[in-house]
């Protein structure tokens, strides 16, 4: 506001410069006794001293802490100097439940509200008065783009943005949903931003337990349907093994009394041929799954047969078989021995046993050699024995099995297929 010049009354009188100020001067009826006082009193006050727009600030405690605060040292200067656009702000700002703080000016001068107290820590006794940037040094890099964005004049807005604080003396990693606008000047200018606020650190943090303890509880569902499948799996696998033990024991135990010449030679048949069905079938269960290893099979098979060392040698790939045709090369491995026991190599002193096998692709090959033993002699009859190998075990295969009386010895050799094999290493091991 200017001077005027005094001027004369229709009586003549002259009306004081200040009364006139007061008739001529249009302000705001919320601003009229403010501009009276600044009107008619010196407005130079001393520092922290109140004014009647500090007044009329509200009640918290924050108003409370402005009213008081020494703004001498402040860009801002006191109080009553205050652009209008700044004290309306600050009656919104200060007068809500919602966290909010004001950045003002060219430093972003802090004003905040009793709500906002709790979200600054330990940093909440310094922070009125103070810039932005100083106040948040730990997070200045990540909302300083932000910031730019709203003193352009453009509101931005985050949900739950990581920022890792140390507000409390120590990092913690923090969440917060805001918005930033811009506030502007009695001129339409843009003077600083509005922060509405909420910090959404504990809800970040639940949901991260609700998630886990889901993710946690869907594991635990699935791990016992896969236990309830695999139960139901191993009940059908153990009656299927039933099943086939009791067919393959019922045909072993018929067909060698059919063609045994004795009972006690049909009763040491049926034994030895029962017991290496046995130790297949221990192997089996011993296993997780219903496949077993070609040559812990024959291990197995050759239990009591090996009376020294180097009697077998043993060449090929550890396959992975299938329960009915590791019990039908179990039996066959036995039948073999028994009778390389009797007639064959493993008769002498120095016979010996030569076992190898093959896969090329889904074909499979399996030969038992003896040597150094007596010669052969071609059988008179043929008893279960050779249709155990030459025709049940080989159906198993899906192949054929045939038996060579050859000048060295006798030479079984069994070609099938084997179907969705596992292989393990490459290995010749002798017994």
């Amino acid at each position: 506001m200017t001077d005027l010049a005094p001027r004369q009354s229709a009586a003549g009188s002259a009306v004081s410069a200040d009364l006139l100020r007061i008739v001529v001067v249009p302000e705001p009826a919320v601003f009229s006794k403010v501009n009276v006082s600044m009107a008619t009193q010196d407005t130079s006050q001393a520092p922290g001293t109140a004014t009647e727009i500090d007044l009329r600030l509200g009640k918290s405690r924050m108003a409370n802490a402005i009213r008081i605060f020494d703004w001498s040292h402040s860009n801002l200067g006191p109080p009553g100097t205050w652009p209008h656009s700044l004290v309306v702000s600050l009656r919104l700002v200060l007068n809500t439940t919602q966290p909010i703080c004001l950045w003002w000016g060219p430093d972003l001068i802090n004003f905040h509200n009793d709500a906002y107290v709790p979200m600054l820590g330990a940093r909440a006794a310094g922070a009125l008065g103070q810039p932005a940037q100083k106040l948040w040094p730990d997070v200045w890099g990540d909302v300083r783009p932000l910031v730019q964005e709203a003193l352009a004049g453009r509101s931005v807005r985050r949900e739950e943005l990581p920022l890792l604080m140390t507000r409390n003396g120590y990092e913690e990693p923090t969440n917060w949903s805001f918005s930033y606008s811009p506030v502007f000047d009695d001129d339409g200018t843009v003077a600083g931003l509005m922060n509405i606020v909420v910090e959404a650190t504990e809800h970040v943090l639940l949901r991260q337990r609700l998630r886990q303890a889901l993710e946690e509880a869907q594991e635990h569902i699935r791990i016992q349907s896969e236990l309830e499948h695999r139960q139901r799996e191993l009940q059908s696998e153990l009656t299927h093994r039933m099943k086939n033990t009791i067919a393959i024991t019922q045909a072993v135990v018929s067909q060698t009394l059919r063609t045994a010449s004795s009972t006690q030679e049909a009763s040491e048949t049926i034994s030895g041929r029962l017991i290496a069905m046995a130790r297949a079938q221990d192997l089996l269960l011993q296993g997780s799954a219903s496949r077993m290893g070609i040559r812990s099979i024959i291990d197995r098979a050759l239990d009591g047969h090996a009376d020294g060392d180097g009697r077998f040698s043993i060449e090929g790939p550890d396959l992975l078989l299938e329960e009915q045709r590791a019990l039908g090369l179990s039996l066959a491995i036995h039948e073999l021995a028994t009778n390389a026991a009797k007639y064959g190599a493993l008769s002498s002193d120095k016979g010996v046993v030569h076992m190898q096998w093959a896969l090329e692709g889904s074909r499979f090959r399996f030969e038992w050699k003896e040597k150094d033993g007596p010669p052969p002699a071609p059988r008179e009859r043929t008893g279960f024995g050779s249709r155990l190998t030459e025709r049940i075990v080989a159906s198993y295969f899906k192949g054929t099995g045939q038996t060579l009386f050859e000048p060295d010895g006798i030479r079984f050799v069994l070609d099938g297929f084997l179907d969705n094999v596992e292989s393990n290493t490459h290995a010749f091991h002798a017994l």
